[in-house]
């Protein structure tokens, strides 16, 4: 039997009952595999990497060596849940690398976006591997591998929260979440004990808000994005919108005029995108009741300095892609 290929007889992972058993199932073929040496794990705080993480403390504890590379790029609130969860509630072995200036240094004045992201993944392989040369005993490298990418990519997963894995890490690999698909690893999540929050964490793009904040990244404007992306996010919660399956704010490299306490003053725009999809192929757009329009834009526009306007984008996929960049 083809170990990277879901058997037809596996029944789907629906119910907490369900994931429990899986998790037991796990948890003994982990502890099979690994037996008493540590195992390392590049910690996002998405989804498959929080689950993944979840169920090896679980199953061998301070064996894992759990590693989150905070880029500065991250959403609101995104690297404290993490230390919060895993280094506080969960006691795990986490190693947290604020890299904050690193990445913004390399990243001053660059424009385009694929030269944006190829530092952001270049750079992050750089400083997991420093990590890993820090740690001794390391034998194993977990992922958050799931069965769509290994339909997509042949059974080996093609990036990470910010462009992929060193490849010249000679080690043996833990998958325990390699042959589910994305809505059991909600219900083992929850199962294990993690926030809803994280375990429905919204699809968030590899080089996090560095493509959102549109051409050249400054830091107060990367700021102005962060504080208009989290008040969108709570005005959704609040009003009944988290079923969306993705919205967020996207702040562009130029300014408008604007006025303000009857003075004219020049600040950057911030444009919605929320859209619906099944794929990720398509997508279409989810139509925002304009009272809740109102009160983000009065909230951003108020609460955000730097921020004078808002816009929506009406744009479905195709034409236009679901990021801008």
């Amino acid at each position: 039997m083809n170990p990277n290929v879901r058997p037809d007889s596996m029944e789907r992972i629906s119910t907490p009952e369900l994931a429990n058993a899986f998790i037991a199932e796990q948890i003994a073929a982990i502890r099979e595999q690994v037996g008493d040496k540590k195992v390392l794990l590049a910690l996002s705080g998405g989804v498959d990497s929080s689950v993944v993480a979840a169920l090896l403390i679980k199953a061998i504890g301070k064996q894992l060596v759990c590693v989150h590379v905070n880029h500065g790029l991250m959403r609101k609130g995104e690297s404290e849940d993490v230390i919060r969860v895993f280094g506080e509630q969960m006691d795990a072995n986490l190693v947290y690398i604020d890299a904050t200036d690193r990445y913004l240094d390399l990243l001053a004045g660059v424009s385009e976006p694929e030269r944006k992201r190829k530092i952001i993944g270049e750079e992050f392989i750089k400083i997991f591997d420093e990590e890993a040369a820090k740690q001794e005993g390391i034998s194993f490298l977990a992922q958050g591998t799931i069965y769509p990418d290994i339909l997509e990519s042949k059974g080996v997963k093609a990036h990470h929260n910010v462009g992929g894995l060193p490849e010249e890490m000679d080690m043996e690999l833990v998958e325990p979440l390699k042959l589910l698909f994305k809505d059991e690893v909600r219900v083992v999540g929850e199962a294990l004990g993690l926030p809803h929050s994280m375990v429905y964490r919204q699809p968030f793009p590899g080089p996090g808000l560095g493509v959102r904040c549109l051409g050249a990244i400054t830091r107060d404007r990367l700021n102005a994005l962060r504080e208009a992306d989290a008040i969108l996010r709570e005005e959704f919660d609040n009003n009944g919108l988290n079923h969306v399956w993705q919205y967020f704010i996207a702040v562009p490299d130029f300014k408008s005029v604007g006025v303000k306490d009857g003075k004219r003053y020049e600040g950057w725009p911030a444009i919605i995108r929320a859209v619906n999809t099944v794929d990720a192929m398509t997508a279409t757009i989810e139509e925002i009741p304009y009272a809740v329009l109102h009160r983000i834009t009065d909230r951003i526009t108020h609460e955000v300095p730097g921020i004078n306007r808002v816009c929506l984008d009406l744009t479905p996929k195709p034409i236009g892609t679901i990021e801008w960049e």
